[in-house]
């Protein structure tokens, strides 16, 4: 196994910079997800690392070896990695143990090494039974482990997967999640995980990478990532939470629509427009006026009300005319027009760089 460094990767088409001076190292043995949303280069950042894009400026190194710079690109065949894309571009007239087998067959290993290792690895996946059938003839769940097992048999120092999970429907995306993790528990390998799926990332990932217009945005574990978004794309994108503009009376509170909120995080400027980000499922919303101090404290307007069956899905209205959604039990119904007040906890409300 190897770490992966990307140092101030650029790749450029014409002027759109679609990777824009990116800087990333992944220790060996780590599983580190590229997320974002279509158009942020995740995919061209992957595609980078296998070879099959040649970068405009920057380095990859692999363990102590440069594999990419605009001098030099080490081909993909040269770079001891397997790629897994959104088609599992399996051999549809082999075998799965045949399709499994295929990457040691090409490097001519004697055929009892490769029996031991298709066997092992057919197990591992828990593919065993079904050695003997062909791709036609399995699920996409089952077709999607076959992938991961030709990917894993050949023994990569890096493993790159590429929307690996999107042509699968709902239940077995999210069973294969677990796979893909319990898989590298196993292996170890180094892994790099294209997705634009949340709990896809959440799943899997031992940090996440979130993308944004060719930049990191942020990386971290996913458990800061979520707890701690420092931008409002970010905070968008994981969690959807609800962004709330105000103006800094201190390093500690903002004033929205007429009321002090009390923040967590970096220090505020005052006097400087500042925002914070709080998640729908952690305001408060309370049908009777509070008495005593209204700090944190909104009051507000409920513009819609819809039944999920496990939630009830708000938007309400604050006095500035900002509208924030807010998730609660499905026994809270309000009905709209109702006049609320929306409790934001202190520490839920996190303050965002501007």
């Amino acid at each position: 196994m190897a770490s992966v460094e990307l140092r101030n990767l650029t790749k450029r088409y014409d002027k759109l910079a679609a990777v824009d001076d990116v800087s990333l190292r992944i220790e060996h043995g780590s599983l580190v997800c590229l997320l974002g949303p279509s158009g942020c280069g995740k995919t061209t950042t992957l595609r980078l690392i296998a070879g099959f894009v040649e970068p405009t400026a920057g380095e990859i190194v692999v363990g102590d070896r440069v594999v990419s710079s605009p001098a030099r690109t080490v081909p993909p065949e040269a770079r001891k990695m397997s790629m897994i894309f959104q088609s599992y571009a399996l051999w549809p007239h082999m075998t799965i143990a045949e399709n499994v087998a295929y990457g040691l067959t090409l490097r001519r290993l004697p055929r009892e090494e490769i029996a031991k290792k298709v066997s092992g690895i057919l197990a591992t996946t828990r593919l065993a039974d079904l050695a003997a059938r062909y791709p036609g003839e399995l699920s996409g769940g089952q077709q999607q482990r076959v992938a991961l097992a030709r990917a894993l048999i050949v023994e990569p120092e890096t493993l790159l997967l590429d929307e690996p999970l999107s042509n699968l429907d709902a239940n077995l995306r999210e069973e294969m999640r677990f796979e893909v993790r319990r898989l590298h528990d196993e292996y170890r390998y180094t892994t790099v995980y294209v997705t634009h799926d949340q709990s896809e990332a959440m799943t899997t990932a031992d940090l996440i990478a979130v993308m944004n217009a060719g930049k990191i945005e942020q990386f971290g574990p996913p458990e800061e990532i979520y707890a701690r978004p420092r931008s409002e794309f970010v905070a968008r994108f994981i969690g959807s939470s609800n962004i709330v503009r105000g103006k800094a009376l201190d390093s500690a509170h903002i004033m929205v629509a007429g009321v002090a909120v009390s923040c967590t995080g970096a220090a505020l400027l005052a006097g400087c427009d500042a925002a914070i980000s709080i998640r729908q499922h952690e305001i408060c919303i309370e049908r009777a006026e509070p008495a005593g101090d209204r700090h944190n404290v909104l009051p507000a307007i409920v513009a819609r009300n819809v039944f999920l069956g496990h939630s009830r899905d708000y938007m309400v209205e604050i006095a500035d005319g900002a509208q924030l959604r807010i998730v609660t039990s499905p026994e809270e119904n309000i009905a709209p027009g109702a006049k609320v007040w929306l409790r934001l906890p202190a520490e839920r409300c996190r303050v965002l760089e501007c």
